[in-house]
């Protein structure tokens, strides 16, 4: 088999995987997953928050992926596009570990950006976290931003709508 089916198939899970975080992020993590995601909303000092086990879901659809295109799993059910979307999910946690939990909250690495697209995700999750509780909100997806000042926007006519409480820090 050609090389370039197997990387479309990843490309595109990739490119997928953003949708799935952002509908997971707007509907699970700030709904019923809420108890999970809370901490990630607020101060604190861990090095873990209980945000992370959410990667451990992530982790698992990636396994799982690998295990159905298996043939050392599956046997001959195995199917063999599952190796490359669970490769796709494996490269997208990669990217939103180095962008989310590295870039933007600098669990790893100490980096502000001043210009550029890199800044412009920082702003947009900022953004994001510039409402109290789970209630409204801006920017779920975690790789793709859009415009600071149209999310800014967007949150003004939250709160004039009661949709929405935002922290002092918010800059109203």
């Amino acid at each position: 088999m050609s090389v370039i089916v197997p990387a479309l198939i990843v490309l595109a899970t990739v490119v997928a995987m953003e949708g799935v975080a952002w509908a997971s992020h707007k509907y699970v993590m700030h709904g019923f997953g809420w108890a999970w995601h809370r901490d990630h909303h607020e101060p604190h000092d861990k090095v873990l928050e209980k945000n992370d086990r959410f990667a451990l879901v992530g982790a698992a659809l990636s396994i799982a992926m690998f295990a159905l295109g298996s043939p050392l799993v599956m046997g001959e059910g195995a199917w063999w596009p599952g190796t490359w979307i669970g490769l796709g999910v494996l490269v997208y946690g990669v990217i939103y570990t180095l962008v989310h939990d590295g870039l933007v909250h600098q669990r790893y690495f100490k980096w502000v950006p001043k210009r550029g697209y890199a800044r412009r995700l920082v702003q947009a999750h900022k953004l994001h976290h510039a409402t109290v509780g789970k209630e409204g909100g801006v920017s779920f997806g975690f790789v793709f931003a859009r415009d600071p000042a149209r999310l800014k926007a967007e949150l003004k006519r939250q709160r004039e709508a009661g949709l929405a409480t935002l922290r002092d820090s918010a800059g109203r």
